[in-house]
């Protein structure tokens, strides 16, 4: 179903997160890396992959500069930090620096697989409990919301918008509608690597460094105006 990397220097824990992921998505592959140079390697040898979830103190991250560098290698694959780390300004800078999400390892198995389910489905996950003072519904901030938070929100520059194709605008206007690659590829009637690669070049034109901020910067678009023959 989904092809999963789970990207930890402690066997324990990736073997404990591999069976979260196995025990609600049964038939996806799990592949495991324990330090960042394999997970380098594997995201640039598989261009497949539905989703990283990476330890942010695992070997060779260097703090943030591991995410930055997982994010230029690929940046069409959502990274999500799973890790012991429960401070709010850590959590936000994740989604600044890449991240589609953040999970901690103290989080319970139910909960864990509904924050699954919202990052597949195209959205971004934080813990409530850590995001709570800002969000006072008490629920998973959306993508708007944490880069709001993180002032990364910026107009999108017209010129940019017009360098894509009919197509890839028809495809960013599904990833603002929170579907993920796989949805626009059965909305769209293509594969799935096509869709994968017009993300590549939307993210590239518009001048972002992941799917989350192409779709803020696109969110008072009337694509409409774009689509129309």
């Amino acid at each position: 179903m989904y092809k999963i990397v789970t990207a930890d220097d402690h066997p324990i824990f990736r073997e404990a997160i591999s069976n979260v992921v196995r025990s609600r998505y049964p038939e996806s592959e799990i592949l495991e890396t324990c330090n960042l140079s394999e997970t380098l390697d594997l995201v640039k040898d598989d261009s497949d992959l539905d989703l990283v979830l990476l330890d942010l103190n695992m070997d060779g991250m260097d703090g943030f500069q591991g995410l930055m560098q997982l994010r230029e290698v690929a940046p069409t694959i959502p990274v999500v930090i799973v890790s012991a780390e429960e401070d709010k300004k850590v959590v936000l800078q994740a989604i600044t620096f890449g991240a589609v999400g953040f999970i901690t390892k103290s989080t319970p198995r139910d909960q864990m697989h509904k924050a699954l389910e919202q990052i597949l489905a195209g959205n971004v996950y934080l813990p409530s409990d850590i995001i709570r003072g800002d969000n006072p519904q008490n629920a998973p901030l959306s993508g708007a919301q944490a880069l709001r938070q993180q002032k990364q929100a910026e107009t999108l520059d017209p010129e940019l918008l017009s360098s894509l194709t009919r197509r890839q605008i028809i495809v960013l206007q599904r990833m603002a509608q929170g579907e993920s690659n796989k949805q626009i590829a059965y909305h769209l009637s293509i594969a799935e690597t096509t869709v994968k690669a017009h993300v590549s070049a939307i993210l590239r034109k518009l001048k972002v460094s992941n799917r989350i901020q192409a779709v803020i910067a696109a969110r008072d678009i009337n694509f409409a105006d774009y689509l129309r023959a």
